[in-house]
């Protein structure tokens, strides 16, 4: 079975063409693949390009725990990449239908930087959702045990909780990602960020993604962040976005739709031993 790997800003996916399986992609077989020491190692499972009736092409996309994801800005811009690498898109906007919904990407610098329009964020209480009765979660309190964090709950096709601190780090996301990923605040679980506004045009996040765990980039969680800190009014509608694995740039409309840009980069390619398999 032959796959492609890519990595954007350190979040790395592996690409599998359904034409290229000989069997069923089962959770046991995503979770093999996925995992860092016994198989190839990535933060989920791009399987396209499929059939679609609304968009050019669909994708489904896997976190290593074999969760499906509704979206992911990171997997959507190496997905746009692999689909002009084969010659399937030029630099003309595209369309890919998810989970989450469609969205539109263009390719640009030969491949190495992708623009998606990731659609628009609702901080609507049902749709994205939290527990309660129908608000616009802004500023709620979340009481974790040993610490109460003040955070705003988003969806741009996925769930995000955005928290933001004065200072942030990878500890911080670590020690309170999953519990809040988890959280009954969520009933389809969450993706975590936790933000500091740099400046009117500049924010940096700590990132948990549900399914995946820490995190060095993640696009839509980038998306999720800069709308927080545009709808608190700390930061302008054009936003640099910093991440351990390096920056992505969100420019975000009246009505908060958002654009982001990043770069793509190829890793490698090559075909998957059926031996890998054999302990399933």
């Amino acid at each position: 079975m032959k796959f492609y790997k890519y990595h954007a800003l350190g979040n790395d996916y592996l690409v599998i063409n359904p034409q290229d399986l000989s069997f069923p992609l089962t959770p046991e077989h995503i979770k093999i693949i996925c995992h860092r020491n016994f198989g190839i190692g990535s933060d989920g499972i791009l399987l396209g390009p499929l059939a679609s009736e609304k968009a050019q092409v669909a994708l489904r996309i896997f976190n290593p725990d074999a969760s499906e994801a509704e979206k992911s800005g990171n997997g959507l811009r190496i997905f746009s990449r692999y689909l002009w690498d084969i010659g399937l898109v030029s630099d003309q906007p595209f369309t890919i239908e998810t989970l989450g919904g469609i969205v539109q990407s263009v390719i640009q610098d030969t491949g190495k930087t992708v623009q998606v329009a990731m659609g628009q964020v609702s901080f609507w209480s049902n749709d994205i959702p939290v527990v309660g009765d129908r608000r616009e979660v802004i500023q709620e309190q979340i009481n974790l045990g040993d610490a109460t964090f003040t955070f705003c709950a988003v969806t741009i096709g996925n769930p995000h909780c955005v928290i933001p601190l004065t200072e942030i780090t990878p500890a911080i996301a670590k020690k309170y990602g999953a519990i809040l990923e988890t959280h009954p605040f969520f009933p389809n679980r969450t993706n975590v960020q936790f933000m500091k506004v740099i400046n009117r045009n500049t924010i940096k996040i700590e990132i948990w993604e549900r399914g995946a765990g820490y995190t060095l980039a993640s696009g839509s969680s980038s998306s999720a962040a800069a709308a927080v800190a545009h709808k608190l009014g700390l930061c302008d509608a054009m936003i640099t976005v910093q991440m351990p694995g390096g920056e992505i740039f969100i420019q975000i409309n009246e009505d908060f739709r958002i654009s982001m840009t990043g770069s793509v980069t190829k890793v490698a390619q090559g075909e998957l031993s059926t031996e890998l398999f054999e302990q399933i």
